[in-house]
């Protein structure tokens, strides 16, 4: 049989490739490397970068291009074979990771490369590659002892197999619910293109009427529109139990012993490599110094913020109890007023920009965005690049000479078997091999509501600004010029600037040079009209406060929750929960609200002990843009300064390096109080 898999010359051939083919590749690959390394520190005499480092890179790339089409399909063309496929090379591939950071040879190896002396002379990137392996090595465990080292082999294991366990609970709760309903009464308020997406939905499963989903375009047309407000909380404690030990579906895919465990291995792991708790372990390489800064940090946005979250909130509270007799406010009720109290106010919908922001418009005006910022041209390439949907799409990035930059797919539209959320992901990253300059890669992913009818998606202005966002992490990733991978794009970057270039592009969809790019009336080309503009401006921070604080509680929780496991207690989640929403919430759910067990985030995710760097990225992006917009938002050489001083180093370089060489100071909060409209 011919393993598609292992062919890792070109672009992922999805169309070929087959669960069966996905453990034998992997198994080839894990076995050539093994014994490329044993080879490589058994004939080598003297170790240099070229010596070591780059047959390394040659053989992690080899591993990362096969698995990395595999980890995709997985999470956006979910089938039970290619889950158990996925699920079975997880304990392989955190075994060979585990194995490789705890190689003491290989160490001693790489620690001979910086111990030159001509290492001082290599270039930039390859310096910070080298200490960041050196890093990794003692992250990794490779200074303990044999027990010591097996044990925290078969916590990475586990931790890897229960965070794909967490995932996928919470996918199967998510697919498990649905309601049919037949009487349009029933839900009135619900616009247009959500009851469209309803009625498809019904239809596909030969019913007639409609069928309301947990897919969050669906749940959030229902949440915050309709006006049947049994169905809402029925919505609401559907979407807020997934995966839970309460609700419609208690017990069937729980993720509290998940979550427990998880946590317990986490706390363990660190302490094996002599940290106080994971909160520590996971600051090593981000920016922040210390727990304690990182609280801080939070605490000075909550205090600065809360107040005004509870005048935001007390005002909704008074809308409800006039407008509807609604006493107390539900927090199925809050998205539900928060949309009336907003159309009051600023006789704006989020529905009222919807036909303004037809998807193909919105895509072409995103890239005429970046174009006139960094002088790349983008276009759409067909015919040569197979995809795993028909809704998918390939682009390439070129340079104004016309050479390639960069290549991605986009793929937008909530369905089944789909994981939710919006994410990019490494496809293939920038790198100098025996082969040449391989060109960088990306999958850009979202879950916009479908189009419905043949007709073109219209998106919300919500949905653009996400977009914008996944889309800030591609260009990060594509438009990096450093050509060692470990420090190439988004790798090496410290988690909490990670967000920086994604949360700085969304500034784009708020001004009036940057939407007339693109934000055009789906039926008549006129673009947004000035006073409805005016209005949109008015309410960008509607409730921002509020929606400070709540970013401010999954922070905090997260943060805390690593901070202060203590084995004898266990997590304490529910309860230490309710702790942060006592001193930051203003919403408090109901008791059988259970947040955390969908928290993909710090579960199944990249930010365990990490959810605060939103808010610290933000705090950067905030502060980056300040400088466009005292130089105008298409300024091309502040453009140029931003490409060339955080997109093109990647992780080269020390982050705050790069943002002082742009912004020529460092980072004020005061741009971020600015922006939310917290101080004048």
């Amino acid at each position: 049989m011919t393993n598609p898999l292992l062919d890792t010359r070109g672009l992922p051939p999805f169309s070929a490739v087959r669960p069966e083919h996905v453990e034998p590749a992997i198994d080839t690959i894990l076995a050539e490397n093994r014994a490329a390394i044993q080879r490589l520190l058994a004939e080598t005499e003297s170790f240099t970068w070229d010596s070591l480092m780059q047959p390394l890179e040659d053989l992690e790339d080899r591993l990362s291009r096969a698995w990395s089409p595999v980890r995709h399909l997985n999470s956006v063309m979910n089938t039970e074979a290619l889950r158990e496929a996925y699920n079975a090379c997880l304990p392989k591939l955190s075994e060979y990771t585990t194995e490789l950071a705890q190689n003491e040879d290989l160490y001693r190896a790489v620690k001979a490369v910086r111990e030159r002396d001509d290492f001082t002379r290599l270039p930039a990137a390859k310096r910070k590659a080298v200490d960041n392996a050196l890093r990794d090595f003692r992250l990794g465990g490779v200074a303990l002892d044999p027990e010591k080292k097996a044990r925290f082999k078969a916590i990475s294991q586990e931790l890897s197999a229960l965070s794909a366990k967490f995932e996928e609970n919470l996918l199967d709760a998510t697919n498990a619910w649905s309601k049919h309903v037949t009487d349009e009464s029933e839900l009135a308020g619900v616009p247009a293109s959500t009851l469209h997406v309803m009625a498809e939905a019904a239809a596909g499963k030969g019913l007639e009427g409609w069928l309301i989903t947990l897919d969050f375009p669906v749940f959030f047309g229902v949440i915050a529109y309709c006006d049947n407000r049994p169905l809402r909380r029925e919505l609401y404690e559907a979407f807020t139990t997934r995966a839970s030990d309460t609700g419609p579906h208690a017990g069937r895919w729980d993720n509290s012993e998940v979550m427990e465990r998880i946590l317990a291995l986490r706390h363990e792991e660190a302490r094996l490599l002599g940290f106080d708790n994971y909160a520590e372990l996971s600051l090593e390489p981000k920016m922040a110094d210390s727990t304690a800064q990182v609280m801080e940090f939070l605490d000075e946005l909550a205090a600065r913020a809360r107040p005004a979250a509870e005048g935001e909130f007390a005002e909704l509270q008074a809308f409800a109890r006039d407008t509807d007799r609604v006493d107390p406010l539900e927090a199925w009720d809050v998205p539900y007023y928060t949309e009336k109290l907003r159309q009051q106010r600023h006789q704006l919908s989020a529905e009222d920009l919807r036909p303004y922001f037809p998807a193909d418009r919105v895509i072409q005006g995103l890239f005429r965005v970046v174009e006139r910022l960094y002088g790349i041209a983008i276009q759409e390439r067909t015919g040569d690049a197979e995809t795993w949907h028909p809704d998918v799409q390939f682009f390439e990035i070129r340079d104004g000479d016309g050479s390639l930059r960069g290549q991605f797919y986009t793929d937008l539209y909530a369905r089944g078997h789909k994981r939710g959320g919006a994410w990019m992901d490494v496809c293939r990253m920038r790198r100098a091999g025996a082969e040449g300059l391989q060109i960088p890669v990306a999958y850009l992913t979202c879950n916009f509501t479908p189009p419905a009818g043949g007709t073109v998606a219209r998106l919300t202005h919500d949905e653009v600004l996400t977009l914008f966002h996944e889309f800030g992490h591609g260009l990060h990733h594509m438009l990096t010029r450093i050509d060692v991978p470990a420090v190439s794009g988004i790798a090496g970057v410290p988690w909490d600037a990670v967000e920086l270039p994604s949360q700085f592009l969304e500034n784009w969809c708020w001004e009036r040079e940057a939407l007339d790019l693109f934000a055009a009336h789906h039926e008549t080309g006129a673009p947004i009209p000035d006073e409805l503009y005016q209005r949109m401006i008015a309410a960008r921070n509607f409730q921002s406060a509020m929606q400070m604080v709540r970013q401010l509680e999954f922070s905090l929780f997260d943060f805390r929750l690593h901070m202060e496991y203590q084995p004898e207690q266990g997590a304490r989640i529910m309860e230490l929960l309710d702790e942060v929403r006592d001193a930051v919430a203003v919403v408090r759910p109901p008791a059988f609200n259970r947040f955390p067990h969908s928290f993909g985030h710090i579960f199944a995710g990249g930010y365990a002990a990490g959810y605060y760097s939103y808010k610290w990225a933000e705090v950067l992006s905030a502060d980056a843009y300040a400088r466009f917009e005292e130089e105008g938002v298409f300024n091309q050489d502040t453009g140029r300064s931003f490409l060339e001083n955080i997109l093109e180093k990647g992780g080269s370089e020390d982050l705050m390096d790069l943002f002082v060489a742009f912004r020529g100071r460092k980072p004020s909060i005061e741009a971020l109080l600015r922006q939310s409209g917290l101080v004048a």
